[in-house]
């Protein structure tokens, strides 16, 4: 009885201490803008508005990813590295524009803090609503941070001249300015969405709806790119068309629309294509548990549980990119701010141009091709073989990525679950409180059934989605694998959002084997 008592009042001893930190933040607080949630007496917002919200939003969005920095000079920023090019899909990021850091500051904020929640450095009660929303607010004051130490890289990093001698003084702060302004409004777009003013999450609307235009820019872009064969339009359908128009021979208009390099072609459209329906196909893998209600006696008390493969989505991906899009970032700056040394080459060594014959001058607008990659130290082997050519060629190279994106997605899915609330212990505890028990097992039982399957979901989840990653990359997919399973799973969340939002507001939706999907 003594040892109980002692060890209640040593984890009531540890609580206290690991709650300091959200008490202190408490404080600065006043600093974050809060948007306020829908009034409870009015039942919220109904369907129709919170979907002209949502739109609205994503209007908002878009116009910040179309306006240019203002004081840049793009003939300067045509020739400069991209730092983050690889990952500027995933990260609703647009080089050049008010758009720049996109959601990096607010991953990279969520992804500490909720990692260190997990391993109970800080103490979050999950249970208590003033407690989850303070821990929210500090993410956002945390990502306000992150914000302004990635604002202060990317302009010391030279990508947009020197801040002294080519950009000065006014138009160095001026960039500042816009570039913490516009993370600020980002983050208010993605709470105004969270908080019930519209449908689904506004982080993950912002990186699908980057990526899809993406894709379909790619696909169907009118522009015209100089390059060593000639002027070529962008888009690789529209170029295709046009190859077999100007070309004196089919066979070699149709292998150039197929295999051009440098730019999209029709194969990577194909594999964009098949590697969406193969992880819609996956999407549906899931394993249904019988569950009853305590209180409603009959069929009429009798649901299912759904524990899909993908139990934690894309938050394992989600996380990878956050972390080696960082870690990209820190070396390219390191690269371009102390040359090239020891230290510098060991995190990672840069190719610039890659002999690309892509002339920049050509259209400035265009940044999509000023990419580099590394070649060498650490970054270089977590970065993805481009095709199955560079697999077989560095064998060592593709070994490693492998193992490290497979053991990162399955770490962060696993420890996501403990994380978030979704683990097999909450899972029964959410049961219990709604009243329903696993159909042929008693209450008590309840976790520990939830513990056969929640886990091995996790890790063989995140373990899939990182073979689709590696799969997609190789296959030559248009943006990256890894964008591609980001776009098909937040797609299909936002889709069961809107479903369950119109159920709950009475709407009869038509769709047959909607109930499948569910």
């Amino acid at each position: 009885m003594a040892d109980t008592t002692s060890s209640s009042s040593s984890s009531n001893k540890s609580k206290r201490k690991q709650s300091k930190f959200l008490n202190q933040m408490k404080k600065l607080m006043f600093l974050v803008p809060q948007i306020e949630s829908p009034p409870a007496e009015k039942d919220g917002v109904d369907l129709q508005d919170r979907m002209l919200w949502t739109f609205g939003c994503l209007i908002i969005y878009l116009i910040l990813c179309g306006t240019p920095l203002y004081g840049i000079s793009l003939r300067k920023l045509s020739t400069s590295m991209d730092m983050i090019s690889w990952y500027r899909p995933m990260l609703a990021s647009r080089n050049g524009t008010l758009m720049e850091l996109g959601i990096s500051p607010i991953v990279t904020s969520g992804l500490v803090l909720q990692l260190l929640a997990g391993s109970r450095i800080i103490y979050v009660d999950q249970t208590s609503q003033s407690e989850k929303a303070l821990f929210q607010a500090v993410q956002k004051f945390f990502a306000i941070l992150i914000a302004i130490g990635e604002s202060i890289a990317f302009i010391a990093s030279g990508v947009y001249g020197h801040w002294w001698y080519e950009l000065g003084v006014t138009n160095t702060l001026l960039i500042f300015v816009q570039l913490v302004f516009s993370c600020v409004v980002l983050l208010l777009l993605d709470e105004i969405i969270q908080r019930g003013y519209g449908v689904g999450n506004g982080v993950s609307l912002f990186i699908a709806t980057n990526i899809c235009t993406n894709i379909v820019w790619k696909a169907f872009s009118p522009t015209t790119i100089d390059t060593s064969g000639g002027v070529q339009y962008e888009g690789a359908i529209i170029a295709l068309f046009h190859l077999m128009l100007t070309r004196k021979s089919m066979v070699p208009a149709l292998k150039e629309a197929f295999y051009r390099h440098n730019l999209p072609n029709i194969t990577n459209v194909f594999a964009t294509v098949l590697m969406f329906i193969v992880v819609i196909f996956f999407q549906g893998f899931r394993i249904d548990l019988p569950v009853k209600s305590t209180k409603v006696r009959g069929q009429q008390g009798v649901t299912k549980y759904p524990i899909k493969l993908f139990y934690t989505s894309n938050i394992p991906i989600l996380l990878h990119t956050a972390l080696v899009s960082n870690l990209f970032f820190l070396s390219q700056v390191l690269s371009n701010r102390f040359g090239s040394n020891l230290v510098t080459n060991l995190l990672g060594k840069w190719e610039f141009d890659l002999g690309h014959s892509i002339n920049a001058q050509y259209n400035l607008s265009n940044l999509d091709y000023n990419a580099s990659r590394p070649i060498g130290g650490l970054v270089y082997y977590m970065s993805p073989p481009s095709s199955l050519y560079e697999l077989m060629a560095d064998p060592i190279h593709s070994l490693v990525y492998i193992t490290f994106i497979l053991s990162t997605c399955a770490l962060f899915s696993f420890t996501w679950i403990n994380v978030s609330g979704s683990s097999a212990k909450d899972v029964a505890k959410q049961l219990k409180e709604q009243g329903l028990q696993i159909s042929g097992y008693r209450v008590q039982s309840t976790h520990e059934v939830l513990g056969r399957y929640i886990p091995t979901a996790a890790l063989l989840g995140g373990v899939c989605i990182a073979l689709l990653t590696v799969t997609a990359d190789i296959m030559g997919a248009i943006g990256s694998g890894a964008s591609i399973l980001l776009a098909v799973t937040i797609i299909f969340e936002m889709f069961e959002t809107y479903v369950k939002s119109a159920q709950e507001a009475g709407l009869q939706l038509n769709m047959p084997n909607m109930q499948n999907m569910m």
